[in-house]
């Protein structure tokens, strides 16, 4: 049975969160560009939220410049998903973007483990260069966000910006394939706790890696072209195609001695979000102990697999009276 759905408009929704509860309501998305700018607003809305339906899930889109450390604290109080969207800006034709301001965001959100993505886009501001829009996804995928969003993906209707001078329409074509392949990979891959481990072992950045898996989409009936929606498929079916690539691109860069600590690694962190988000329990094997694996020791894949010894392993995850957890069987 399909769960209801309100329309509300900001006004709306500060006179009726009082009868959320009574009306069903679990879930709140707000995506108001006045709202995102609005400080006052967003802690007020904290507050009701915390006085009337303090189970309640809300996702809200923030600008980055009103995002500061008083506002984070607030945000930390409920459940939540800041959703920033990283914009640049044109001045005469040239792009300017502040990667300062993004990164000092993040920090903030990061340091108070709160839940946050981006939203980009490509080819569309005066002056936007293929070139700017790597350097604007190479930096998001760096500073650890929940998922990467693409509204031009999401669309009901996919089409490309018009063509410049200075962004080709091949370039247009390769920034859609780029955005796809991370879609699929780090979004609705649920990568985000282990993908800079593996950008960093294979001392490649993230917007190479997105072009070589979207040459793997391409080959293997998974592509934007044929209509594929990482959205509707499992996300044990996006891993098996994560670990398909993984194991090529290792093999490909000659560090087969990595490729079982990566396996345990994405194997591991994918089934702790499936019973995070599924609530399925799973039993696997491992070829390093998950104490191990699961160990800050993990960052530095190289550094790990050259010091910690194997120790196969078979592993339940599982929920215990505090939560997520595993043990060794």
């Amino acid at each position: 049975m399909k769960e209801k759905e309100f329309d509300f408009s900001i006004q709306q929704i500060f006179s009726q969160i009082p009868q959320f509860n009574e009306k069903g309501i679990n879930e709140l998305q707000i995506h108001d560009e006045k709202f995102s700018r609005d400080k006052s607003g967003i802690i007020k809305l904290v507050n009701l939220v915390l006085k009337h339906c303090p189970e309640l899930f809300v996702s809200v889109v923030i600008d980055a410049k009103t995002l500061d450390r008083e506002l984070v604290q607030k945000l930390s109080e409920i459940y939540c998903s800041i959703e920033i969207p990283m914009t640049a800006s044109s001045k005469n034709g040239t792009i300017l973007f502040d990667k300062k301001l993004y990164s000092g965001r993040a920090g903030l959100l990061n340091e108070a483990g709160l839940v946050f993505g981006f939203s980009l886009n490509w080819g569309i501001l005066e002056g936007d260069t293929f070139k700017s829009f790597r350097d604007r996804l190479d930096l998001a995928v760096s500073l650890y966000p929940n998922h990467i969003n693409f509204p031009q993906l999401e669309a009901d209707k996919y089409e490309d910006p018009a063509s410049t001078g200075i962004y080709s329409s091949k370039d247009m074509d390769f920034s859609r394939g780029m955005a796809f392949a991370c879609s699929t990979f780090y979004t609705y891959g649920r990568a985000v706790p282990w993908f800079n481990s593996i950008l960093n072992a294979l001392k490649i950045n993230a917007t190479s890696f997105f072009s070589d898996f979207e040459e793997f989409q391409l080959c293997n009936n998974c592509s934007f072209e044929i209509g594929y929606k990482p959205q509707n498929a499992s996300h044990q079916d996006i891993e098996k195609l994560q670990l398909a690539f993984l194991n090529e691109k290792f093999e490909e860069k000659k560090k087969f001695h990595m490729i079982a600590a990566v396996e345990d690694l994405v194997r591991l962190n994918g089934a702790f979000s499936r019973l995070s988000q599924e609530g399925i329990e799973s039993e696997l094997k491992t070829s390093y102990n998950p104490d191990d694996i699961l160990s800050p020791y993990a960052l530095d894949l190289s550094s790990f697999c050259e010091n910690v010894p194997m120790e196969e392993s078979l592993v339940k995850i599982f929920n215990s009276h505090n939560g997520p957890d595993y043990k060794i069987v």
